[in-house]
């Protein structure tokens, strides 16, 4: 094992093709992405707010998210996803997976339980989410019945994604395809906000992405799933609308951020700090918890 110059590591077998905020990606070695029927997908300690990827890592973030959707992928057995094995390079084991290389749409494809975040600004402002109309008397943390689609844009790393009404999703990769979308994404949320609320948990949003398998041309499930970086998880015992949720996923980074403590304006274009070793290890702590709590499992690193 190495690094290459740019940090990324070096994997025996395997060339490294990209990288996102969180995850690496790498295609058999002398292979391109086009050739390629698989990939690696590494996922690291980094952790993102507000579109920045913070110089501080969150210790063993990556095992955790990884262990999660492949807990997640196991309990959504009615949705095709990309998962091919977790025989991975010993460098990386734990927070690896080789998956189908699949083409992805460029929608990011959001289901909301429950009204919060972007979602409720844009409520506060037209009664509406992503151009769906809701009831009136709504408040933070507010339950959906039955949970809506809202789909976004994929912006480019550093930029913001676009909240998109249906209506431009189907212009965007046509009406079959955004109505299997939805749908699936909404089956995923729906099994898993059931899955959660059993375990004292509540699912209020999560975004998951698909893609089209290039074998069997099936819309399938990749990246990752219903993990406190792609969803939003409340404790149960403490939820009531109208308030600020305790909660298990990122929102405790992006607090502080956005907290006096940390001096950094969220509109001033500037990266923002690094995080205390505190807010480091109570996030950490978070993840596990989530870990633990929604699988039933002790986790390991």
């Amino acid at each position: 094992m190495s690094n290459t110059a740019n940090g990324v590591l070096a994997l025996e077998g395997w060339d490294h093709i990209y990288s996102g905020k969180i995850r690496d990606l790498y295609v058999p070695a002398g292979t391109t992405v086009e050739e390629a029927n698989r990939v690696l997908v590494v996922a690291s300690d980094k952790i993102s707010a507000y579109d920045f990827v913070l110089d501080s890592v969150i210790p063993d973030k990556g095992k955790i998210l990884t262990q999660l959707s492949l807990w997640w992928f196991e309990q959504l057995s009615g949705v095709p996803n990309h998962v091919v094995s977790t025989d991975v390079p010993s460098e990386v084991a734990g927070r690896a997976m080789v998956c189908s290389n699949l083409e992805m749409f460029t929608i990011e494809c959001i289901a909301r339980g429950y009204l919060t975040g972007s979602g409720l600004a844009e409520y506060r402002q037209s009664g509406t989410v992503t151009g769906l109309p809701l009831p009136e008397g709504l408040e933070d943390g507010s339950r959906l019945e039955p949970a809506i689609f809202t789909p976004s844009a994929k912006a480019e790393v550093g930029e913001h994604d676009e909240n998109i009404t249906f209506e431009q999703t189907i212009d965007r990769v046509g009406e079959i395809v955004a109505e299997e979308l939805r749908e699936l994404t909404l089956k995923v949320y729906s099994t898993a906000e059931r899955i959660a609320r059993d375990r004292g948990i509540i699912l209020a949003d999560t975004k998951v992405e698909f893609g089209r398998d290039r074998e069997t041309g099936r819309i399938t499930l990749g990246d990752e799933v219903l993990t406190p970086d792609s969803s939003r998880f409340w404790d149960g015992a403490t939820y009531a609308p109208g308030k600020s949720q305790d909660s298990f996923d990122k929102q405790f980074v992006r607090d502080w951020l956005t907290s006096p403590a940390s001096g950094w304006d969220k509109n001033s274009g500037e990266k923002p700090p690094v995080l205390p070793e505190e807010i480091i290890e109570k996030t950490r702590a978070r993840y596990v918890d989530a870990y633990e709590r929604l699988t039933g499992l002790t986790f390991s690193a």
